[in-house]
């Protein structure tokens, strides 16, 4: 059973430019953004995105190269179809990194039966690394439920998703800032050859859980496990 809903295009905020920022100054200081509706860059969000689930997601990488994120924006609105990480035209949050894949993750968003939020799983596109999750390797099509606080690495990058819950299952929207400092004090997620046996990368399967527009109704989050399985539809 899939949840109908509007299909919309992801949307730039390029009003204040995306700079690197101190590491956020603990758990007070972001209760107090929150509370004041500012997010990690001092965005406001307008009273009508109030009930819109709210990632705020901290970057960094130890090359301290500018490039490398020069097309992450400072906000992105965006539907209920996967969001894609990537050194691709097409990924919504595109890395400049020759060690990327095109499409190297996704961020997912599906309602749990029996719930009214929207909750979120990662999953690993790459054939040539994994991504590490919360303490867990991912690797191809493997995935995982996120919480609240997560802690991702992968090829050098550091990351640190934030959700703040919100009731529209329309649509939600990522606020990115930059961390000068590093996020995750742990070896990078491991990059091995293992999943180098194709000359080209093929673009992953659709899972068929998620059309764009449209929310799948599911059990809830599953295990890492290749391709999604454990997902299933109502």
């Amino acid at each position: 059973m899939l949840w109908p809903g509007p299909v919309s295009t992801g949307q730039w905020d390029t009003e204040q430019p995306l700079r690197p920022q101190p590491a956020p100054g603990g758990p007070q200081r972001q209760q107090e953004e929150q509370s004041s509706g500012k997010t990690g860059q001092g965005l406001r969000l307008l009273p009508t995105e109030r009930a819109l689930t709210v990632l705020h997601v901290s970057l960094h990488h130890p090359a301290q190269d500018p490039d490398i994120f020069a097309n992450v924006p400072a906000r992105w609105q965006h539907d209920t179809s996967p969001l894609l990480v990537g050194r691709s035209l097409d990924a919504h949050l595109r890395l400049q990194l020759p060690c990327l894949s095109r499409r190297h993750l996704s961020l997912e968003p599906y309602r749990e039966k029996g719930s009214a939020l929207l909750t979120f799983c990662l999953k690993a596109l790459s054939r040539k690394g994994c991504v590490w999750v919360n303490g867990l390797t991912l690797r191809f099509l493997e995935q995982v439920p996120l919480s609240m606080v997560n802690r991702v690495a992968f090829s050098g990058i550091q990351m640190v998703i934030r959700i703040e819950g919100g009731t529209s299952l329309e649509a939600f929207v990522c606020c990115f800032h930059l961390s000068s400092s590093p996020l995750i004090h742990r070896p990078q997620a491991e990059e091995t050859d293992e999943w180098e046996s194709t000359s080209q990368e093929q673009p992953p399967p659709s899972s068929g859980h998620w059309a764009p527009g449209h929310l799948g109704l599911l059990h809830g989050p599953s295990l890492p496990s290749p391709g999604g399985g454990a997902e299933t539809q109502l």
